[in-house]
């Protein structure tokens, strides 16, 4: 932002110099980022970028939005810079301890909004909560619990549900924790990566986003196995995974199904313990 940098450049000028350089950075939506970023250093709605964009951008925010095109250039994700991330009715703080949730997760949400009233959900490797919350968000009469390998993980969880005022109670745990026999469903959502396709990953991915909550494996599938042959007889288990994996995951579970994302890919097994 070179004119930015001499002096106070107005709203429009300020977004569609920071959309110039994002797009030369190779980002794929260079004009939404540079609205979010814009808005954001100057504590504004987004929509106010329309109704003041002949404005001048004030002295003390000329800073703050080069350091946010700064770091988005270098392919940082939108989420980690604004440090938070919508996922369906709420609004979730993140940072680089956690995944960014993404909108092919809600499947898992969407599965456990079918139980019964009062039923009990897990959500293990919950990472920032995001499912387990949305979850609690959306049906309040469900008993949710989460766990997570990541003790930096569950700061974030906890410090969202705090935050949302939801009650849902975290624990450090891999895979299943014992005390989880009995829940009605158990989600998960965790690393499937195939180790051959992290180099192939998005920078934004490759470079920012946790390794230890992405790789999955020579086929991806380790941490859902794992979590498999851990949990207890006849659970259901509702897995996330990559549309290539759903056959695979399907012949670890008993009565499995797979549902489909909103793209028409195989997403997510539902199924039970064997």
């Amino acid at each position: 932002m070179a004119s930015v940098g001499i002096a106070p450049a107005t709203v429009r000028e300020a977004v569609v110099e920071a959309s110039a350089r994002l797009q030369r950075a190779g980002c794929d939506t260079p004009r939404l980022d540079a609205e979010l970023l814009v808005a954001d250093a100057l504590g504004v709605d987004r929509s106010r970028l329309v109704t003041d964009a002949g404005a001048a951008v004030p002295v003390d925010a000329v800073g703050p939005i080069a350091d946010r095109v700064r770091r988005r250039a270098a392919r940082e994700p939108v989420a980690y810079i604004l440090r938070r991330r919508e996922f369906r009715r709420i609004e979730l703080a993140v940072d680089d301890r956690v995944l960014i949730p993404r909108p092919e997760t809600e499947l898992l949400v969407e599965l456990a909004l079918e139980l019964r009233e009062g039923a009990w959900v897990h959500d293990a490797g919950t990472g920032s909560g995001a499912v387990a919350l949305a979850i609690k968000d959306e049906r309040p009469d469900l008993s949710v619990s989460a766990s997570d390998a990541s003790a930096g993980a569950l700061e974030v969880a906890r410090a969202n549900a705090a935050r949302l005022g939801l009650e849902v109670k975290f624990e450090l745990a891999r895979g299943v924790p014992t005390r989880v026999a009995g829940a009605d469903l158990v989600v998960a959502n965790l690393p499937y990566v195939r180790d051959g396709e992290l180099a192939e990953l998005d920078p934004e991915i490759a470079l920012y986003e946790p390794r230890e909550a992405l790789a999955g494996g020579a086929d991806g599938l380790d941490a859902i196995r794992e979590l498999v042959a851990g949990a207890p007889a006849r659970t259901m288990l509702a897995l996330e995974h990559a549309p290539g994996q759903a056959e695979a995951v399907r012949a670890l579970l008993d009565d499995a199904r797979t549902v489909r994302d909103l793209a028409g890919r195989e997403r997510a097994t539902v199924g039970f313990v064997r």
